[in-house]
């Protein structure tokens, strides 16, 4: 048995990840299929006391923005890492959209085509 430590793996990298068509000085030579990745994240009770709280006096729900934020970048790292399983190099058009799944949970899907470059 080995006591080598081993590296957490990390996924390969992309070279871009883009809301466009098309990636500046790069050629497109294969296009292979919708990447997408999803999440569903869900309030909790003590959040939504706090939160509760200060939508009394207004201003920024912070701990509802952290999560969303965190959402959005779970649904990105799933999509780009689907990309990376078909052989992708990138990801053109990408696009989210959140919806409420049930009362206090929504999901947050990232999508688009998932490229080979020359």
């Amino acid at each position: 048995m080995s006591t080598e430590i081993q590296a957490p793996v990390e996924p390969p990298s992309l070279v871009a990840t883009v809301t466009t068509d098309t990636i500046p000085g790069q050629e497109i030579a294969e296009v292979l299929g919708i990447a997408r990745g999803n999440t569903v994240k869900a309030r909790n009770v003590g959040r939504d006391i706090t939160q509760g709280i200060r939508n009394l006096a207004g201003g920024e729900l912070k701990a509802y923005s952290t999560l969303l934020s965190q959402a959005r970048d779970e649904a990105i790292a799933r999509m780009e890492a689907d990309a990376a399983e078909m052989g992708g190099d990138a990801v053109v058009t990408v696009r989210m959209e959140t919806s409420e799944i049930t009362k206090g949970a929504s999901e947050v899907i990232a999508y688009g085509t998932a490229v080979r470059l020359e």
